[in-house]
């Protein structure tokens, strides 16, 4: 069974039977995928795992209140794109800056490198994560969703809620800064 398909049967059963099994499954399909979107932009385990378990509550809740789904790992992304605003927010009160503080931190190239596993080398990593955490919030969102998160366009459109047109020329103004970024690091 296609995994659309799938994915439509065990909403259709949480819905009219609030099948906690059903969920379950597609908690397990896609928890590390969210999981990942959220740690590749809060940098700690502790804030990853806070916001992927709410996702998932959020989720559940949505799914809940019987309103229209198109797509299940769109609404879980929605939700966890706007979780991570909300930290942001939360943090932007704080007087020291949130990006500065992940930078200071450094870079845990075991928890990344097995999402960039064509990169040769760790020191090759961490510069394409520096690169990609001066890049706007924008422009680090579709790099991460495309090729990190391997979406597809209309996925990722229907994420950002932008037009595929519109991803397309945001994922190229994105690469073309990431580039200019990694050239001048050498």
């Amino acid at each position: 069974m296609s995994g659309k398909l799938s994915e439509k049967l065990l909403l259709f059963r949480l819905r009219t039977k609030r099948d906690t099994e059903s969920y379950a499954q597609l908690y397990d399909t896609y928890v590390d995928q969210i999981y990942r979107f959220v740690y590749f932009k809060v940098s700690t385990r502790e804030e990853a795992e806070d916001i992927t378990s709410e996702v998932f509550l959020k989720g559940w809740n949505y799914v809940n209140e019987k309103k229209e789904i198109k797509s299940f790992s769109g609404l879980l992304y929605r939700i966890a794109r706007n979780c991570i605003i909300d930290l942001y927010r939360h943090k932007a009160a704080k007087p020291e800056s949130f990006l500065e503080e992940q930078i200071e931190k450094g870079f845990e190239a075991g928890d990344h490198g097995k999402w960039f596993g064509k990169i040769n080398s760790k020191l090759d990593s961490e510069k394409i994560l520096l690169a990609l955490k001066k890049l706007k919030h924008e422009y680090q969102e579709v790099v991460t969703l495309r090729y990190v998160d391997e979406l597809e366009i209309e996925e990722i459109g229907e994420i950002i809620g932008k037009g595929n047109i519109a991803v397309r020329v945001t994922l190229h103004r994105a690469l073309k800064k990431l580039k200019q970024f990694l050239e001048n690091q050498k």
